[in-house]
């Protein structure tokens, strides 16, 4: 296991080149620039480091990339998953000029998550530099994170690995869960009437009300389970609301946008299965209720078994690094992990630390980022170095 080891100047030079390149998500910024000139830049940077690269585009002008170096021994094989887009910019006053002040990088996504995207990267030209590892180990940098994870989902329907590491920022901790989420829209109806006919109209607004009390003791139900162990228990809230006509008439239609925070073990047909259950009592004590519901998004929670071997290699090659093992803990923002874990693929979220995930104020920690970069490489050698369990490694 021979290569170079990695320099202070050299991560800064790279995750500078990251952050000054506009990759602002056009699904969340409309017109915004994407990820199509970072993923070239990715691309070429990976092939000029002697990985073999594919860029697959998933949207027009806004592609993953997939690199890889070969294994040579019929190993395990490797996934390391980074995002290739950011948030907005508005409120920043120079977001895509890196600045460092000592430890510091700073620019927007900096820390989320182009600090992981340069460990990668390094990661994989520390294991192309040594002539490859037993098993592929390979470099998969995403579009959409941000906003569907289009990009990871593109990538489990054409690759299956035997072990993923999503370099999302953990401060070099090993994130074992995270919650997931669903999405409702709840609609009530009533009837339309000039607001001087109280005897006509039947008030929306007013019924999605009586549900709102509701949803307000589903959270406290929820709250007063017993939870898991690193997340705690699920949770509910309302998120955007409108209805109405006009202010002189009883409203006809009231529309509410609800977030359900989930935990492993709950699911799709139990948080649905809650909404009914709701419903259903509020036209059980007024058959005028008339109110229906949808869901619009569900992510799975996300969660690995501490005896994982990906786990076990990483938290190894930490150690080694560092001196100490590294914490283990549970996030609650939803990341790509899922997807890769319902995929059949053995995930854990590592990463550098910083702070500042879609704040105006962002920055990375130079040092953990090199940290980083050095305990994937060690870990990619480990992972890869036991026999594969049989999954192929397809081309994307």
């Amino acid at each position: 296991m021979a290569y170079q080891r990695l320099q202070r100047d050299d991560v800064a030079s790279l995750l500078s080149d990251l952050v000054a390149i506009d990759s602002v998500n056009p699904s969340l910024v409309p017109g915004a620039a994407g990820e199509g000139e970072i993923a070239r830049f990715v691309a070429e940077w990976l092939s000029r480091h002697g990985l073999d690269v594919e860029i697959v585009e998933v949207l027009p002008g806004r592609p993953n990339v997939v690199a890889r170096v070969a294994g040579h021994s019929g190993g395990r094989s490797l996934m390391l998953n980074a995002h290739l887009d950011t948030v907005g910019v508005v409120g920043m006053a120079h977001p895509l000029r890196p600045r460092i002040e000592g430890d510091r990088l700073f620019g927007r996504g900096a820390y989320d998550m182009k600090a992981g995207l340069a460990a990668a990267m390094l990661a994989g030209r520390s294991v192309a530099q040594a002539g490859g590892a037993e098993g592929d180990v390979l470099v998969a940098a995403v579009m959409d994170e941000e906003y569907a994870s289009l990009g990871t989902q593109a990538v489990v329907k054409k690759l299956k690995t035997d072990g993923a590491v999503v370099t999302e920022p953990t401060g070099l901790r090993l994130c074992l869960a995270h919650k997931g989420f669903a999405w409702l829209e709840i609609e009530t109806r009533g009837r339309a009437a000039h607001g001087s006919k109280p005897e006509l109209g039947v008030d929306a607004i007013a019924h999605m009300g009586r549900f709102l009390s509701e949803l307000e003791g589903l959270g406290m139900v929820l709250a007063a389970r017993t939870g898991h162990a690193l997340l705690g228990t699920g949770s509910v809230h309302a998120s955007l609301i409108e209805g109405g006509q006009e202010l002189s008439s009883y409203p006809e239609l009231c529309r509410l946008q609800v977030e359900r925070r989930t935990i492993p073990g709950e699911t799709e047909a139990g948080v649905i299965r809650e909404i009914v259950e709701l419903l259903d009592r509020l036209h059980a004590r007024d058959d005028r209720f008339n109110g229906t519901f949808r869901l619009t998004v569900w992510r799975e929670p996300f969660e690995v078994a501490s005896e994982e071997l990906v786990v076990r290699a990483l938290e190894g090659a930490a150690r080694s690094v560092t001196g100490e093992s590294p914490e283990t803990y549970g996030d609650t923002p939803w990341m790509d992990a899922a997807l890769l874990s319902a995929a059949g693929i053995p995930t854990v979220v590592f990463g550098p630390g910083g702070a500042g995930a879609h704040a105006t104020t962002e920055y990375a920690s130079l040092s953990e980022v090199e940290n980083c970069a050095e305990i994937l490489t060690r870990m990619a050698f480990e992972f890869c170095s036991r026999p594969a369990s049989g999954i192929e490694v397809q081309r994307a």
